[in-house]
């Protein structure tokens, strides 16, 4: 094992053994190289001549560039098309810290680390994977999950996947399923590992202040049994929470400093609360229950996380990254997201108002949303896919097939005007099928 990642083990087991051992054997291997990269940044700092170790190309003191290409943007060259550190723009990190605290404040006296840039979400789930579940290791997700999960976890990294209810039958969550499949991975088990994305992906849904409070719950007391928990939080549309009832902070903040035999990692970004999607902006965090020096044992956590960020992308786009702080430090930012919330909140108040007439009750079922983008309906009388496809080829509209029965719409394109008419052509189609 290379001496800069004994040295980073030997961090993280003085400050929590629990944490070190929930480690994949990757995750213990990870480092981040002194080489280059921390040649060029003491250069950075210190030659005041000339500097003449970064693989890039200079003209003039600035990175070389075509004209072209820097027309397009409206920064200058060194914020934009140089390297940026494979941990991710130092202010950024800050801010987006300052962020996650001021959104959850029951954070405010807990210790987290600063978050590591990913290129958005999906490859901060791999990298999560790779630094934390060996092959054969197990994660609990729900059963309405976001496609994604099973060609990243299972296809990529040979994780297996075990699925709990997301819904009870009375509506909301599922805590009896959610326990019983957290139980029984426990018997065969020292590390269970978790996956909790809300709002929800395909169903928008997220769950009331007091089921979340009964998710941490189940999870200290699994811990408590000596077993390693390694709850990871999929924050993607976090923030978007329409009804008062619901959670409106991430689990990660409750789970954080639970227990030193829970490891919390916060998955989130701009990619989705922002509406930059393409801009590939996300953010890896970790909290735990730690004596000691906190900012130590983070810092060996951040440097196993950069390094598997530069052993596969090198580093997070700088143009990109520049971008979204410029926004964050916006005066406008905090106006410019109440207004698209708004819009966004309008649209699902009007779902939910179309879909409440009686007409549809024996057509489907309206799965529980309070949030996010999506919401996800249960075709009571034809095949999901089939319906799919009617709606394209007679009347040009697209949604999403999820499996035999359930179909999900993403009211986040769709015009509050237009949501009315949405749902009628839906009804047609399936009586359409109906007809058959």
């Amino acid at each position: 094992m290379n001496p800069l990642a004994e040295e980073l083990n030997k961090i993280i087991q003085n400050a929590n053994p629990n944490v070190y051992a929930m480690m994949s054997q990757k995750g213990k291997e990870l480092y981040f190289p002194k080489g280059i990269l921390s040649q060029g940044a003491e250069a950075k700092e210190k030659a005041f001549k000339y500097d003449a170790t970064i693989g890039i190309a200079t003209e003039n003191g600035v990175p070389m560039h075509f004209p072209s290409i820097i027309s397009y943007i409206n920064l200058r060259p060194d914020e934009s098309i140089s390297y940026a550190s494979s941990f991710g723009l130092p202010e950024l990190r800050k801010t987006w810290q300052q962020l996650i605290y001021s959104k959850n404040p029951s954070l405010s006296k807990k210790e987290i680390s600063l978050p590591v840039v990913t290129n958005a979400i999906t490859h901060g789930i791999s990298v999560t994977a790779e630094m934390w579940l060996d092959q054969d290791d197990a994660i609990l997700i729900p059963d309405k999950n976001w496609g994604n999960y099973n060609l990243i976890f299972t296809v990529l990294h040979g994780v297996r996947i075990k699925q709990f209810s997301l819904f009870s039958d009375s509506g909301g969550f599922n805590l009896q399923s959610f326990k019983q499949c957290l139980n029984d991975e426990t018997v065969q088990r020292k590390k269970i590992a978790v996956l909790l994305n809300f709002p929800n992906n395909p169903t928008g849904y997220t769950p009331t202040k007091s089921e979340g409070e009964a998710i941490v719950q189940s999870l200290i007391e699994i811990a408590e049994r000596g077993k390693n928990v390694l709850a990871i939080t999929d924050d993607a549309y976090f923030g978007l929470f329409y009804d008062p009832d619901s959670m409106n902070e991430s689990l990660f903040s409750s789970l954080a400093s639970a227990h030193p035999n829970i490891m919390a990692i916060k998955l989130d970004g701009a990619t989705k609360e922002n509406y930059v999607w393409g801009l590939r902006v996300g953010f890896i965090s970790y909290g735990t229950s730690l004596g000691g020096n906190h900012r130590t044992f983070y810092e060996a956590l951040e440097k196993k996380t950069a390094g598997a960020v530069r052993g596969t992308i090198s580093n997070s786009s700088h143009l990109s990254q520049s971008i979204v702080l410029g926004s964050l430090n916006s005066k406008n930012y905090n106006q410019e997201k109440e207004e698209k919330f708004d819009i966004m909140k309008a649209r699902a108040k009007k779902v939910k108002e179309v879909l409440s007439n009686t007409k549809y009750d024996n057509t489907w079922y309206l799965y529980p949303f309070n949030s996010g983008y999506f919401m996800c309906l249960r075709l009571k009388t034809v095949n999901a896919e089939k319906l799919r496809l009617h709606l394209l080829e007679k009347y040009g509209v697209g949604v999403i097939s999820i499996g035999e029965t359930d179909v999900r719409v993403a009211f986040s394109c769709v015009e509050v005007k237009d949501i009315p008419d949405l749902f009628e052509i839906l009804y047609k189609g399936v009586k359409d099928l109906e007809n058959l």
